[in-house]
């Protein structure tokens, strides 16, 4: 624990809600360097030339495509990027793969299937695997030889994954575990070499296994007939008997339960990644078919209503940008600190940042549903064809929802995230609640906007994270150690954070790159439109939390103080959101749209 006190404290898991960040100290799509956007076309093109063409043979699953497409992208080292060269990867960052996963996701079903792959398939082996079982496997998953899968569900067990059934018993002889169980929705399962399942040994003690597909016992079940992602291979994986060797062990004995929700915090990471790429794709189908349909003798592009979905599809796209690649190099920062990577603690850096990886989990999964709908909406009629993309894409976006843990258990995590941490002198929460309780008769209100209103934001953000804390305080001292209970008190404080750290990204983004002297008044426009309605939500927010906590007077004079903190004079979105469509029809799509004019 020593090694985590040493970070900067925007380099601390949960610190924003406590501190200021320098715009210097954010990492930004704009600063990625040549090689990175070179990674990113790779994967562009890729996408164009071999998946996009055969859509309707990965739908339909014919025989062998999926798999032969993936062992393309192995080629092209993109599923490959964070397995170390000396096991045959690339050794890239987690901010070099953004732009990657958010190319395959173009596609839903086969971004499931890299993503499956490379994610929360590999990196179980990558970051808690002996040198005897990287040497043994990483390569082959490296060059696409193999393909790996990420066992955790059971039909019994789901957002409850520690409640598993399936059991692992060892041998007289100490030298195999026996598995037995069936687990669900596995991606890949159809066909994957290489599986990471979890079972409990003698029925308590959850560990992981490295199982291999040709083990006598292993099976699978059906392919299951899905809603969408249909490009990808969803199946149960069936334990008979399974005898898997003592060295297959991954990690230690009972720690399980660790390396799984470890690794399903980097899961939650790069769905949020894929989501924000397929979002992007959506803005620009959708942008392309407003303006080249016509109604009443015009572009429905030139409609005021068409504009505002086009626009928000933009800002929330904005912000969950900007918000991904600064949680990717704050991960990156941390996992390259030298005296971690050398140190028995370092694989609890892995969930510095968990809560950051939940809340973009929720955010880019329900941005993307947004542009789905959307962009369904947009096409009208035909959008509800599978003739268009736009079907398919309302499809395919709906699981994320779901995936890497459902996006309400994902919400619980987020608070409960921050007291474990208090508990454990991790966070200082409680004496943040104390403070600002102390503090909050002589807080000052929000800037009005008549000056910057980029200024103005940070005040009102600055305050928002007061409230929050408020809000947690009034929330532990009404219910104490059962309001992990008050799910609904709980959902309300996750939403209000993750608003914050959104627009706290899409803030900072906006100033990093006003202070490099680029003319990018549009990401400004793109900002204020989500700090402006973020307002709006909070406020609704903080009253369902107070009303569920507060009575009476006390009631009363904490609305007053929650109404004063959110403070904010509101701007005219309607001719923001009018500038922002106008550009990105202009240019046809979201990169363009932010790049400098």
């Amino acid at each position: 624990m020593s090694e985590l006190k040493k970070l900067p404290p925007h380099l601390i898991g949960g610190n924003f809600l406590l501190t200021e960040t320098e715009p210097g100290l954010v990492f930004t799509p704009e600063d990625l360097t040549s090689d990175q956007r070179l990674m990113a076309q790779t994967a562009e093109k890729f996408m164009d030339k071999e998946v996009m063409p055969n859509v309707e043979a990965l739908e339909h699953q014919k025989d062998g495509i999926g798999p032969e497409l993936f062992r393309k992208a192995a080629k092209l080292g993109l599923v490959a990027m964070e397995i170390s060269p000396d096991h045959g990867g690339l050794g890239l960052n987690k901010v070099t793969g953004i732009g990657v996963a958010e190319q395959l996701t173009r596609l839903g079903g086969f971004g499931v299937t890299a993503g499956a792959h490379s994610g929360i398939g590999t990196q179980p082996l990558i970051y808690f695997g002996n040198e005897a079982q990287k040497k043994k496997y990483l390569p082959k998953l490296a060059s696409g030889e193999w393909i790996a899968a990420y066992a955790l569900s059971e039909t019994g067990s789901g957002s409850d994954a520690l409640g598993m059934r399936t059991k692992a018993t060892l041998t007289p002889d100490g030298k195999h575990y026996v598995l037995n169980g069936t687990k669900m929705w596995i991606s890949n399962a159809g066909w994957a070499d290489l599986i990471t399942v979890f079972a409990k040994v003698d029925g308590k003690l959850v560990t992981a296994f490295l199982v291999e597909r040709t083990f006598p016992g292993v099976s699978t079940g059906k392919e299951e007939h899905k809603l969408g992602i249909k490009t990808s291979s969803t199946r149960r994986v069936i334990l008979e008997d399974v005898k898997v060797p003592v060295e297959n062990v991954l990690g230690e004995i009972g720690k399980g339960g660790y390396i799984a929700f470890n690794i399903l915090n980097l899961g939650r990471f790069g769905l949020g990644a894929g989501c924000i790429g397929g979002s992007k794709d959506l803005l620009k189908v959708a942008t392309k078919y407003a303006q080249e349909r016509q109604q009443f003798g015009r572009p429905i592009a030139s409609f005021g209503l068409i504009q505002h979905k086009l626009a928000e599809m933009a800002v929330q796209a904005f912000a969950g940008e900007s918000t991904t690649y600064r949680t990717a190099a704050m991960i990156d920062a941390v996992m390259a600190t030298g005296e971690m990577m050398d140190s028995p603690a370092f694989p609890r850096a892995l969930d510095e940042f968990a809560l950051e990886c939940s809340i973009i989990k929720i955010v880019c999964s329900e941005i993307l549903d947004y542009a789905a709908d959307e962009t369904l909406q947009v096409h009208g009629g035909y959008g509800y064809t599978e003739e268009f993309p736009a079907a398919r894409g309302y499809r395919d976006s709906r699981i994320n929802r779901i995936f890497e843990g459902t996006n309400e258990i994902n919400r619980l995590f987020i608070p409960g995230n921050l007291m474990r941490r208090a508990q454990k002198g991790r966070f200082p929460l409680m004496e943040a609640v104390k403070k600002v309780s102390k503090e909050v008769l002589d807080l000052a209100p929000s800037l009005e906007a008549d000056g910057d209103p980029l200024a103005a934001a940070q005040a009102l953000l600055a305050n928002a994270k007061k409230l929050v804390l408020l809000l947690a305080g009034i929330a532990y001292q009404k219910f104490g150690e059962k309001l992990i209970e008050e799910q609904e008190v709980l959902a309300c404080l996750s939403d209000i954070i993750s608003d914050i750290y959104l627009a706290e990204s899409a803030r900072l983004r906006t100033l990093k790159v006003r202070k490099a002297n680029a003319r990018q008044s549009i990401m400004a426009d793109l900002t204020l439109v989500y700090v402006n309605d973020a307002v709006g939500r909070m406020e609704i927010l903080a009253r369902q939390a107070l009303t569920a906590t507060s009575e009476g007077d006390e009631l009363r004079a904490q609305l007053g103080i929650a109404k004063r903190l959110l403070r904010w004079q509101p701007l005219n979105t309607v001719a923001m959101r009018r500038r922002i469509a106008k550009r990105l029809c202009e240019v046809g799509s979201f990169p363009a749209l932010i790049a400098e004019k």
